[in-house]
């Protein structure tokens, strides 16, 4: 197990998110389903009350509301953890979209007994398979962007210090006020100057 390479972290936490995602579906899904109220019974009646005692029911979908809530939040710290570790946001999507299809599949069979139909796993696969090309054209470095875009990139990479970002718009008051000076006729004395010499 030495030689063994460690996943991401990133890569973890994307997993981790799509999983939050699922299951905050499944319990957003619990909140209004008739299932709930079967389940709400047999705890009423575990209980040794009445099978359609609406306060049971109540409690537990307000408990399965709030669980929604808690795994939307979870889900969101989770994914915006693993963009900011990340070197390409689109890996992370493309992870967390996955992650979160396959795993609303198997809770959705497991729980609400849903059969899938093929249809719907080629829809999956194709999203997936759209995401992955989509993530690897954007995985191109500054020149392969250029080339399949034709357009630079916004921030590039400052070669003095490998953390910061140089923006395209500095200096650009500096080179808008020599243009403007060009286009003036002006080459940057003052106008009073001028006519004060002639």
């Amino acid at each position: 197990m030495a030689g063994a390479n460690p996943k991401p972290a990133w890569l973890l936490l994307a997993i981790a998110s799509g999983a939050c995602a699922a299951f905050n579906g499944v319990f957003a899904k619990l909140t209004t389903t008739e299932l709930t109220a079967s389940w709400a019974s047999a705890v009423a009646e575990a209980l040794d009350l009445s099978p359609s005692n609406k306060i049971v029911e109540f409690l537990i979908r307000g408990l399965f509301f709030a669980l929604n809530l808690v795994f939307n939040a979870v889900m969101w710290g989770l994914f915006t953890r693993a963009l900011t570790l990340a070197t390409s946001t689109v890996r992370v999507s493309v992870i967390n979209t996955s992650a979160n299809f396959m795993i609303t599949a198997i809770l959705g069979t497991l729980i609400f007994s849903e059969a899938l139909p093929g249809m719907w796993w080629l829809g999956a696969a194709l999203l997936v398979a759209g995401s992955v090309i989509i993530g690897r054209r954007e995985e191109g470095n500054k020149a392969g962007v250029e080339a399949t875009t034709g357009v630079e990139p916004l921030l590039q990479r400052d070669s003095t210090d490998g953390d910061r970002f140089r923006d395209d718009d500095e200096g650009q008051e500096e080179r808008d006020a020599v243009e403007l000076d060009s286009v003036n006729g002006s080459d940057g004395k003052d106008e009073s100057e001028d006519e004060g010499g002639s």
